[in-house]
């Protein structure tokens, strides 16, 4: 897992590594056997692998095509024609993304979104049980959380999974809105929308994600005016001023972690030790999901 934005953005033509690009489909070519893709094997097969012809065959391409590729010599495929090598040559999904970057494109992203949270960053969430911390795929649906999360935020358990999305939340209930100081609440707003303009764009034929947008412009009218101003930008961390009933304005700084694999991102919130914030999560921690009698009362932040 990286911190911060995703490395590389579609549309951008990077240089085509020639050499390496024909190495590399040389030895792949090398590592697939005729039966693995339905060919007879045939006499006189001096070499293991495929033969040229039989790649080009597979990929649908002309054998001069292909056989300049492999000298280094050929001119740039485009992502269509990566693709069909690719199936040809059997790769993996890690080596699809590497041919198409030897070949200076973007690695080519699955039509929809996985909701399965990696085990690994499950047991983070487990082992992080001091501070609040999620998980939340690209267009903000929460696909996991810890205790303190469901301490800070409310039990989103008990909310059906199409009301467990970040913005949906925020746009669609003034409570959830109004726990956030002005100046968070304009940050978030502003960045969410720009960056879920940005999600529809590298999903473009994703339905859920059409669905999520569809749904808020008839919702929200702030929502409308914010995604026709057209702007765009990735998530990245940053701080926010959350009031929380019980322990009142809590100053945190929220991290966010980037699976690029999955599309998915841990944010994390955490605070300094020593500060009034830190010990107020120290409270939240004990309380949980109780609530208390009267809650602090919430005043507008100096």
């Amino acid at each position: 897992m990286v911190s911060g934005p995703p490395v590389g953005h579609a549309g951008v033509m990077e240089r085509v590594d020639r050499g390496e690009l024909a190495a590399f489909l040389r030895h792949r070519r090398g590592r697939v056997q005729p039966a693995d893709v339905g060919l007879p094997a045939g006499p006189r097969r001096r070499t293991p692998g495929l033969r040229r012809q039989e790649v080009a065959q597979l990929a649908g391409m002309s054998v001069d095509y292909y056989i300049r590729l492999e000298q280094g010599r050929g001119p740039r495929p485009s992502p269509q024609m990566l693709g069909a090598i690719s199936r040809a040559l059997r790769l993996s999904d890690d080596e699809r993304a590497h041919l198409h970057h030897l070949a200076g494109e973007a690695a080519p992203r699955a039509a929809g979104m996985s909701t399965e949270v990696r085990p690994g960053v499950l047991h983070l969430l487990d082992r992080y049980d001091d501070a609040p911390a999620l998980v939340c795929d690209a267009k903000y649906d929460v696909l996991a959380w810890n205790p303190m999360a469901a301490a800070l935020l409310g039990d989103l358990s008990a909310a059906p999974p199409s009301e467990r999305n970040v913005i949906w939340r925020f746009f669609t209930r003034p409570g959830v809105r109004h726990r956030h100081d002005p100046a968070s609440a304009e940050q978030f707003a502003r960045e969410s929308v720009a960056d879920l303009r940005a999600v529809a764009a590298r999903y473009a034929h994703d339905q859920a994600v059409r669905d999520l947008i569809t749904r808020l412009l008839a919702a929200s009218e702030e929502f409308r005016e914010r995604w026709a101003q057209r702007e765009v930008q990735v998530r990245r961390s940053a701080r926010k001023r959350l009031h929380h009933p019980d322990v009142g304005w809590l100053d945190l700084d929220c991290d966010v972690l980037h699976d690029p694999e999955r599309d998915h991102w841990v944010i994390m919130y955490s605070a300094a030790p020593g500060t009034a914030t830190h010990r107020a999560l120290q409270l939240l921690k004990v309380l949980g999901t109780q609530r208390l009698a009267p809650p602090v009362a919430r005043t507008p932040p100096g």
